[in-house]
């Protein structure tokens, strides 16, 4: 008979455990995942839903130099180091989603302030920044970091990104985000498809494009806005900013009625209910977490290589993936055939149902084990 395994002690380090934003819902789904497995899991976090906590015990850490992204992180790595010392110990794994030097594991869910630094070319204005107080602190947490026994990129292009600036004499493992694919399915988009156009304002025979995403620039915003054609509108979800430029190139464009900036919603499952292509051309982009959904709801889309949830995406057979956003439209354009689309869409959604969050914390649960093995074995 196959005995049962070990219940593991779990010390997960994040500074938000809240579902909005891509890193704190990731945390939040695996940490809320080994609780409901059974582990037993300490929190230490400065801000925590109420309703997220439930079956573990939230440490909550004190908030100090918000003024500052980089003195808010090292205190939080500081301060979550005492607080684990204080609690001396007793932990079979110190997993953090966030720069730090006391963990076991470590979430890498950014590119590093290395690359993106170094990646400039060094006019004295660029070195003046690499060598400023600031960059100096993000650079040597950065370095602390790079010391965590074991790294977790959550995708190809962030653990490339390790490889090239770092290259760490240890293992990675990359686990990609999850979806929950019951909460986003084609089912939901059919049924309240017409009835969301309507409320829209959306003609039948109009495609629509979404973009979702708050930081507009670096995510593509401007190639989609120029690539939308006769016939399309365009339905960008997301406070992003530069909302001046962004209204004027509209203008420009003479695209008044075809681009409507929607704003943050309650549930952008409405919004894919009315789409027929979701796009995200970014410059650069840790993983994507909208394009699985999206995928998962049927939907045809549109992304470019340097996002990491491209790895997922054979161009032409369960999306689209553009070398460059300039050319989103000509792939627009080739993607006016509701056919063309149809099949895009139900190959994206077999891909989304080989990616959900049980598998990711399998993946991470597999990891626990393999990391304190010695320590179980000494039990």
């Amino acid at each position: 008979m196959k005995q049962p395994r070990t219940k593991l002690r779990i010390a997960v380090l994040v500074k938000r455990f809240i579902c909005t934003g891509g890193a704190e819902r990731y945390a939040v789904e695996i940490t809320r995942r080994m609780v409901d497995r059974g582990h037993s899991v300490d929190l230490y976090a400065r801000v925590a839903d109420a309703g997220l906590t439930e079956g573990l015990i939230y440490h909550r850490v004190p908030s100090k130099y918000a003024f500052s992204s980089v003195l808010n992180s090292l205190h939080f790595a500081s301060e979550t180091a005492r607080m684990i010392h204080k609690e001396q110990g007793g932990y079979d794994i110190i997993h953090s989603h966030e720069k730090g030097w006391i963990q076991d594991l470590m979430t890498i869910h950014t590119f590093s302030w290395k690359g993106s630094m170094l990646g400039h070319t060094l006019t004295a204005r660029h070195l003046r920044a690499i060598l400023s107080p600031r960059s100096l602190l993000y650079l040597w947490l950065e370095k602390k970091q790079m010391r965590t026994p074991w790294l977790v990129p959550v995708s190809e292009v962030i653990k490339t990104d390790i490889d090239s600036n770092f290259n760490p004499k240890i293992e990675m493992n990359t686990i990609v985000p999850g979806v929950d694919v019951d909460w986003f399915n084609p089912s939901w988009v059919k049924k309240y498809r017409k009835k969301r156009r309507t409320e829209e304002g959306l003609r039948d025979h109009e495609i629509v494009v979404l973009f979702v995403g708050s930081e507009f620039r670096r995510k593509g915003l401007d190639f989609v806005i120029r690539a939308i054609g006769p016939g399309m509108r365009l339905l960008v979800v997301g406070a992003g900013e530069r909302m001046r430029h962004y209204r004027k190139l509209v203008h420009e464009q003479r695209m008044a009625s075809q681009v409507h900036f929607k704003g943050l919603v309650a549930d952008i499952r409405a919004f894919y209910a009315v789409a027929d292509i979701v796009v995200l051309p970014s410059v650069s982009e840790a993983f994507g977490m909208t394009i699985l959904e999206a995928m998962a709801c049927g939907l045809c889309v549109v992304v470019t290589q340097n996002s990491g949830v491209s790895a997922l995406i054979q161009h032409g057979k369960n999306g689209f993936v553009l070398t460059h956003p300039s050319q989103m439209g000509e792939t627009l354009s080739e993607l006016a055939h509701s056919d063309l689309r149809h099949h895009i869409g139900s190959k994206a959604r077999d891909t989304a149902e080989q990616y959900t969050w049980d598998r990711a914390a399998d993946q991470y649960e597999r990891l626990y084990y393999r990391i304190g093995g010695a320590r179980f074995r000494i039990r």
